[in-house]
């Protein structure tokens, strides 16, 4: 099913269990010596862990699988198949333009003409626009930690710390606390989009829209089911393919971790990068994608470090004393992310081998001014880069080892490795037997990201043994897809007409 690696991640303290340990410690609760043949000492409620049943009380705590069960007659989980349009909802093109608000204006076009490539492409560039809709869909009301962004190509490989390769969500701008129906609903509306793009029936991206729900409810079962500290550290390797079914997969994963491998920050910098003359290296420009900055951005990027330093364990910071800063250039990444302001810096060590750290943009999760209407409070960021560094190690069992943020100008970033050892899968090329395997695949590391924040068993009981939540919400994916087509068509009229710039092919 899942392998359990030997390293605890880590959990954050807090929430309702903190709180009701505080209160029963400032109500005066206090350690006393058990009496004579007792055979155990009082320990009084501890902040940050669960309440212990009162002392001789024969009344059991609910069960959170019944708790959640009990959100059915709330929310049925039929109920998730239902979309609404809102009469005040944003057209595709005044989204599109809202959200390139703060942008680089010059490079608007190129994320402009990603996203009118194809409606995938669009669903990819428009993750605030699906939250204006979600906000308006039936919701429990269990919070999680979400992706925020969490379409079927934002699942990947990554390297660990050990030269391993990790396959895991990979992208988390976004990321919020919030409804974790929110990003189930974003992974099968995607699918269903990317199957149409690869020339699949309509069943085949039905299905699998239905079997990437299937699987996550089966791994919250399963998860639910695990004692708390294995279920925390489940990571999933080669044991996913058996769990998920994903047999007909193996092939496309094989050629996807050999090109993993060998995306390394060597390979980029032996591509991107040329001798300066002074026994160093710089990087060379391949305009509009990678572009060298004046020297005051480089230095305001690279004195930035010395703040991102402060935001990594202690362990790390022998390992990149032994780098020394070489260059810096701007680099644009991504469909969602045009646009936004993004570094790469190169470092050398003493034998001149690369390191190169990617200090990246962070922005307001466009989750954020939605969560209100959802009925989930809205949180209070104190920056951007912590939020998404933060939200990233809540939900991925391996993280980047060298994460951090820091603040240029003014601004918040985050910063990690560039091409550590990534690889993806692009659903959009995937054969019809292919795409439910992938989906299954998906669906089963959505379960496991969203159960380190959320109590497994409490999603697990709302979302049963039966396959209804699993109809809706494919349902739902095919309603909402037809929706995404109807936006992208109107963004390249528009784009036709010349009423908004774009760039195609970049």
């Amino acid at each position: 099913m899942f392998v359990v690696v030997g390293e605890a991640v880590g959990m954050t303290g807090g929430g309702t269990g903190a709180g009701a340990g505080t209160a029963a410690v400032e109500a005066g609760a206090e350690a006393r010596p058990a009496g004579p043949g007792t055979g155990a000492v009082r320990i009084p409620p501890v902040p940050g862990f669960a309440a212990r049943p009162a002392p001789g009380s024969r009344k059991r705590p609910e069960s959170p699988k019944k708790e959640g069960k009990a959100l059915r007659d709330r929310v049925p989980r039929a109920a998730h198949a239902v979309h609404e349009a809102d009469a005040g909802r944003p057209g595709a093109v005044r989204a599109v333009e809202e959200s390139g608000r703060g942008r680089i204006p010059e490079l608007t076009p190129i994320r402009v003409g990603r996203m009118a490539a194809s409606p995938f492409a669009f669903l990819r560039g428009s993750a605030g626009l699906m939250a204006h809709d979600l906000a308006r869909t039936p919701a429990t009301g269990i919070g999680a930690q979400i992706c925020g962004d969490a379409h079927a190509a934002n699942f990947g490989l990554y390297g660990d710390a050990r030269g391993g390769l990790v396959i895991d969500l990979n992208d988390f701008d976004e990321t919020v606390f919030g409804p974790w129906e929110w990003d189930l609903k974003r992974l099968v509306t995607s699918l269903v989009l990317a199957g149409r793009e690869a020339g699949a029936d309509e069943d085949a991206c039905a299905a699998a829209a239905r079997d990437a729900a299937g699987a996550y409810r089966r791994t919250m079962r399963l998860l639910a089911k695990m004692p708390a500290l294995d279920a925390w550290n489940a990571i999933a390797d080669e044991e996913l393919v058996s769990h998920t079914d994903a047999h007909d997969l193996l092939g496309t994963l094989e050629r996807v971790a050999k090109k993993a491998r060998a995306n390394t920050s060597g390979r980029f910098a032996a591509k991107s990068t040329e001798d300066d003359g002074n026994g160093g290296r710089r990087f060379t420009e391949a305009p509009p994608v990678l572009r060298r900055v004046p020297d005051a951005e480089a230095a305001a990027v690279a004195a930035s470090l010395e703040q991102y330093l402060g935001t990594l364990p202690e362990d790390r910071l022998p390992l990149l004393a032994r780098y020394t800063v070489h260059d810096v250039a701007f680099r644009v990444v991504g469909t969602g992310s045009v646009g936004t302001r993004s570094y790469v810096v190169l470092l050398l060590d003493h034998r001149g081998e690369p390191l190169v750290l990617q200090v990246k943009e962070a922005r307001p999760s466009v989750l954020l001014p939605h969560l209100a209407a959802a009925g989930h409070p809205v949180p209070e960021v104190a920056h951007e880069g912590r939020r998404v560094v933060l939200g990233q190690k809540r939900m991925q069992v391996v993280s980047d080892m060298l994460l951090g943020w820091t603040t240029v100008a003014g601004r918040p970033f985050q910063v990690r490795q560039f091409r550590n050892r990534k690889g993806s899968v692009d659903p959009a090329l995937l054969a019809g037997d292919q795409l439910d395997d992938y989906g299954r695949m998906t669906g089963a590391l959505l379960a496991r990201a969203h159960a380190h924040s959320a109590d497994p068993r409490l999603i697990a009981g709302y979302c049963g043994k039966n396959e209804e939540l699993d109809e809706a919400l494919s349902a739902f994916a095919v309603a909402y897809a037809d929706g995404v087509e109807r936006d992208h068509a109107e963004l390249a009229a528009a784009v036709r007409a010349g009423r908004i710039p774009a760039e195609s092919g970049v």
